[in-house]
């Protein structure tokens, strides 16, 4: 049994800690502050009641000078103490604060005259030390009160005055109380310091999540907007105030443009039906190109009624979806051209041969023309069918060998000859080489291919003015070689420029849209740049898409190179 009664002893001790290493802004310095106003309030009341009993003639033996002395120490604690729980110790702030007041209040019991009865005071320094102190401290605190008051019976009934034993039941009672009063008070304190550092850790994780929550949302690609029933954005992600091509930042009306009155609409369907939403919307802007989004809509509604409802929106770029449709149609593709080439590999091999073996009995020169073109063909399509299940196998960059080097200016100008010849363009076309013989690293035909598609793209937008296309090649850093193919072509919208050289996007209908993204997939597979950008020739703007090719001297990484330096 005192086994047990020691261990809640000291389980209660080390739980009264709570009040530790708290703030003073915290529940115990708020308890603090009251408890020493109060003392001060006692003292001041004390010194009056005094007073009074002195004007009225009644001499009160030093009872003055205590409560003088006692409201004196109180005003100091007050004034230059700072709130300190206590510790399994007692220490000197304790002492001017449960001490003083027990031994005030003693001297006044003990000095006690007019008949003015002092014990109830000590419920103070009970109350103080059971509230902010451990609970040994405020049994203690109970247990030297009832001594005292048990002295000061027996002191007066040697003195006889008084009866002795009405006396005694009185300090008894008394001390039983303030033993109750210690007990359910530290009980209290205990629950108020375990439900504060509960708030305390609640609110800390109700921050933490927070903040979590708004860093997801400030990384979505999504746009994310919350909106009350005035149509006030109350927040707003980033993608979400990109989408709506705005840097106003919370809190903004949605009717202060007239390209977001769908998005109002939507919302007002919202708070009127208390369901959610969903629809395609375009926001016509004159300054700016139509944005087509993809709107869904959330109600977060007060379940108490205490707050008011809020529109949670998620926008998202249409023309990002079907990019990633297409990414989608990119991967079939790429699982049915791995198959179709398997398939080509053995009726091209068997063609190749046979072209071989009737090679062999020709002797016409013009019938072995046939079979050298018969010949050279399928070894075209070969290439080509290796090249396509390098794609669809996926393989990140492979490396190009580090023997294919060629001279850029020979090499363009052999490629430029045979498009000219093929398209009968030499009138619209012009070439300027100025690689001071640059060696790159790309394979001959991959570059004929790249030009090939660059020129194609060029010819199909060009005017029928002279010098509509224009081929160029320049040094731009040592031995870094650029190659440009310009025409002078009307300006590509800005939603274009976005996925240029993604696969399976065209402005035509008829277009595959693959032209582009195999040229980017060669440049990468050398280490090469692509880019586009407006340009002006001979006082004429134009498209220009250009090649930055890695310098022979330089190992594959085409991430050392920046467009910003190259741009002309």
């Amino acid at each position: 049994m005192n086994h047990r009664i020691n261990a809640w002893l000291e389980s209660a001790e080390e739980t009264s800690g709570a009040w530790e290493r708290q703030p003073e802004q915290s529940s115990f310095g708020r308890l603090w502050r009251v408890f020493m106003t109060a003392r001060i309030a006692i003292a001041a009341v004390l010194v009056s009641l005094q007073a009074a009993v002195y004007a009225l003639g009644t001499s009160p033996h030093g009872a003055m000078a205590v409560c003088t002395a006692y409201l004196c120490a109180t005003l100091a604690v007050k004034l230059w103490a700072r709130p300190r729980p206590p510790g399994r110790t007692m220490d000197a702030q304790w002492f001017s604060t449960i001490g003083v007041d027990v031994i005030a209040f003693s001297l006044l019991n003990f000095l006690q005259s007019s008949g003015i009865n002092y014990t109830p005071l000590f419920a103070l320094p009970v109350l103080l030390s059971s509230v902010l102190g451990p609970i040994l401290l405020a049994f203690g605190t109970a247990a030297s009160v009832t001594l005292l008051l048990l002295a000061d019976a027996w002191w007066r009934s040697l003195h006889g005055s008084g009866d002795f034993n009405a006396s005694f039941l009185q300090a008894g009672l008394s001390g039983s109380g303030f033993f109750l009063v210690a007990l359910l008070a530290n009980q209290l304190a205990l629950r108020l310091a375990r439900e504060e550092r509960r708030a305390r850790r609640g609110q800390s994780a109700a921050r933490m999540q927070t903040q979590v929550n708004e860093l997801v949302i400030e990384a979505l690609g999504d746009g994310v907007l919350v909106v009350d029933v005035k149509g006030t954005v109350r927040s707003a992600n980033p993608a979400a105030r990109r989408l709506l091509a705005t840097n106003h930042a919370a809190p903004f009306l949605l009717t202060a443009q007239a390209a977001w009155q769908p998005l109002v609409e939507l919302i007002h369907r919202t708070f009127i039906t208390l369901s959610p939403q969903q629809a395609d919307i375009s926001l016509e802007d004159p300054a700016r190109n139509a944005r087509r989004l993809q709107v869904r809509t959330r109600l977060a509604a007060s379940q108490d009624g205490t707050h008011e409802n809020r529109c949670v929106m998620f926008l998202e770029d249409l023309r990002e979806m079907e990019a990633r449709v297409r990414l989608e149609k990119m991967a079939a593709m790429g699982r049915m051209s791995a198959a179709v080439a398997h398939e080509i590999r053995n009726p091209l091999a068997a063609i190749s041969q046979a072209n071989a073996l009737l090679e062999e009995d020709l002797i016409d020169t013009g019938q072995r023309q046939l079979t050298t073109m018969v010949r050279q063909n399928a070894q075209r399509l070969a290439k080509i069918v290796d090249e396509v299940l390098d794609i669809s196998r996926a393989q990140a960059q492979i490396p190009a060998p580090q023997t294919t080097l060629l001279v850029l200016d020979e090499a363009v100008a052999r490629i430029t000859a045979d498009w000219i010849g093929q398209n009968a363009a030499s009138e619209r076309i012009r070439l300027i080489t100025g690689a001071s013989q640059a060696a790159v690293y790309f394979d001959f035909e991959h570059l004929r291919r790249l030009m090939i598609n660059l020129l194609d793209n060029a010819l199909r937008y060009t005017s029928d003015s002279s010098h509509a296309i224009e081929i160029s090649t320049q040094l731009v850093a040592a031995g870094q070689a650029r190659l440009a193919v310009w025409s002078d072509g009307q300006p590509l919208e800005s939603t274009v420029q976005t996925h240029l050289f993604e696969p399976f996007f065209s402005s035509e209908s008829r277009s595959s849209g693959l032209g582009l993204y195999i040229c980017r997939e060669l440049c990468e597979r050398y280490g090469a740049l692509i880019g586009y950008q407006r340009a002006l020739r001979a006082a004429t703007e134009g498209n220009e898409f250009f090649v930055i090719f890695r310098p022979a001297s330089h190992s594959l990484n085409p991430g050392q190179y920046s467009f910003d330096s190259v741009l002309v």
